[in-house]
């Protein structure tokens, strides 16, 4: 099936709408609180009520309150049934929180005038009330499992307009002029990595999807793919127009079935609409989506281990130059773009890259979406505008430390990241502002650390990933975070020296600039930003406040051990 025009599949959809929807979360999250328990016995109370004809239970992805969860918001038609309506003219009504399938029969009952005692959240709180939903603008509102949903949310407009309206020129015009950066980590200005690819010679190019989410607490890319998966499908085909690809891969992670499985449901239904394909909007473009599964290597988020795993080979990192852009999958141009980055492409498109540069700050433009948890009261994602301070995150819409306490610090992109000191939480959140604090952007994990986290301890741990994830090819990397452990490990331990202290910063200092890929280049982060801000409590595990032998409790000199010698 062709189609050339998403009007009459939009008018359908929102005519079927019926008086009352009442939306599911059935993302990763609250389906592991039995979401789907949930949506079964709301749809039974509503048999027994006999309210098919004035209520829908719809799935939807995930609502961003995960602490709360299962989650479930009930919404009222402003129009009569049957009317044409837009997706969102509605009454949004109460959003209840931790339900249960017991709380099924009152909350219907609230439907038909009665009352109910569950537990609901605030919808004005600033955990919701601060957010600029880009990204996550369907997240929560439409069934992922239904292209009709998305394709009435405007989905897949944009690519009918690139297709139409615009040449591949214009397209990567506007991505440029958006000033949109690449949201996996090192923030390089998207247009200039797809105009790249698109000046490259060739008749095969690749348009390759990275969901290969490895950060530890982050989960930003898992709730799009489960929630929204065709705007990254949008993303991708609109990516491939522009650079002159015909084939993209998505990346993804084993450990995300459910993701795995929403996305192999949108590419069927894409392809059985004409969305990917041959011929799409009955025009020369052709482009198919197929999907790659990783083994959980947290290098082969690395983009030239990424295309060695999806070419059948063991993930390792490659030496660059040669940059994908010129000489990447199969050895052909290659355009590597994140989950967030391709989710962000179709609502520039729809709305113009000015609009999306009017958001943000100078040079990191746009929105920015962040799993939030640790010693936070509101874990789930968040999504703000680029350059909100650190402090409105955490404290107004995180709503601080539980129980009263005190944030410590806080971790940003994961492994790869730093940790920002209490003092520093007015920081704007931005690729520049969190460089010159010892952090990155990263992906979006943030991870809030209370006043009983001890920062050793953090290192350690981050360090101890790093070391089980390096892939072993360079020296540097697989040596040199094992060595840092090992020092790390004897601090905690209280064997360590201040000569083994300077030990551990001469091998953050090697490992930074010789390890061959971001892994090993990045590892030292966590170790680098806490002795910059928490030396103190480096200090305090030390045995020895001078240089020389260590003394044994009687003043006498004790013996070398193993362990005390690299």
């Amino acid at each position: 099936m062709i189609i050339d025009d998403l009007t009459e599949i939009t008018e359908k959809e929102l005519a079927s709408r019926k008086k009352f929807t009442i939306r599911c979360c059935v993302a990763a999250g609250c389906v592991s609180s039995n979401s789907v328990g949930v949506k079964e016995a709301l749809e039974r109370a509503v048999r027994d009520a006999g309210l098919e004809d004035q209520v829908e239970v719809r799935g939807v992805g995930c609502m961003k309150l995960c602490c709360q969860g299962p989650l479930v918001q009930v919404d009222e038609r402003n129009e009569s049934p049957g009317a044409t309506v837009e997706i969102r003219s509605v009454d949004t009504g109460p959003l209840y929180q931790k339900v249960t399938p017991e709380d099924a029969s009152a909350l219907i009952g609230t439907l038909q005038g009665g009352s109910s005692n569950l537990s609901q959240a605030d919808p004005k709180h600033p955990f919701f009330a601060e957010q600029l939903p880009i990204v996550l603008a369907n997240s929560g509102v439409i069934d992922p499992d239904r292209i009709e949903s998305y394709i009435a949310a405007e989905g897949y407009q944009a690519l009918h307009d690139v297709l139409r309206e615009l040449t591949p020129k214009d397209v990567l015009d506007s991505v440029l002029q958006s000033g949109l950066r690449g949201r996996g980590g090192a923030g390089y200005p998207t247009g200039l990595k797809w105009g790249t690819v698109a000046k490259t010679p060739g008749t095969q190019k690749y348009v390759i999807c990275n969901a290969d989410e490895g950060d530890p607490g982050a989960f930003m890319d898992r709730s799009v793919l489960e929630s929204d998966p065709h705007s990254v499908l949008e993303g991708m085909a609109i990516a491939g127009y522009a650079v002159g690809a015909s084939q993209g891969f998505i990346y993804v992670r084993a450990e995300y079935p459910l993701a795995i499985t929403r996305l192999q449901t949108a590419i069927k239904q894409a392809k059985q609409l004409g969305l990917l394909g041959s011929g799409i909007f009955e025009s020369p473009f052709n482009f198919n989506i197929d999907l790659r599964i990783g083994a959980g290597a947290f290098v082969c988020g690395e983009e030239t281990a990424l295309m060695a795993s999806v070419e059948g080979k063991r993930g390792t990192p490659r030496p660059r130059p040669p940059f994908p852009a010129e000489s990447g999958l199969y050895g052909c141009p290659t355009l590597i773009n994140n989950v967030e980055t391709f989710a962000n492409i179709a609502p520039i498109i729809r709305k113009g890259a000015e609009w999306f540069s009017g958001i943000g700050t100078e040079k990191s433009k746009g929105t920015k979406v962040f799993a939030l948890a640790g010693k936070i009261t509101n874990t789930g994602l968040i999504e703000v505008p680029m350059g909100t301070p650190l402090r409105k995150i955490v404290e107004l819409m995180g709503g601080g430390a539980p129980d009263g306490g005190q944030i410590k610090a806080v971790q940003t992109g994961g492994p790869s990241g730093g940790c920002i000191p209490a003092d520093a939480l007015d920081t704007p959140v931005d690729y520049e502002s969190l460089t010159q604090l010892g952090s990155i952007m990263g992906s979006g994990g943030m991870i809030v650390m209370d006043e009983t986290t001890r920062m050793v301890d953090v290192a350690r741990f981050f360090m101890e990933f790093c070391m089980d994830e390096s892939c072993g090819k360079c020296i540097p990397c697989r040596a040199g975070t094992v060595q840092m452990h090992e020092i790390l490990t004897r601090i905690l331990n209280r064997k360590a020296t201040r000569r083994d202290l300077e030990k551990l910063e001469e091998l953050c200092d090697m490992v930074r600039h010789t390890s061959l890929c971001g892994l090993g280049q990045t590892a030292p982060n966590p170790v680098i930003s806490t002795l910059r801000y928490f030396r103190n409590e480096y200090s305090e595990l030390l045995v020895e406040d001078a240089y020389g032998p260590r003394r044994n409790g009687n003043g006498q000199c004790a013996q070398p051990t193993a362990d005390s010698t690299l």
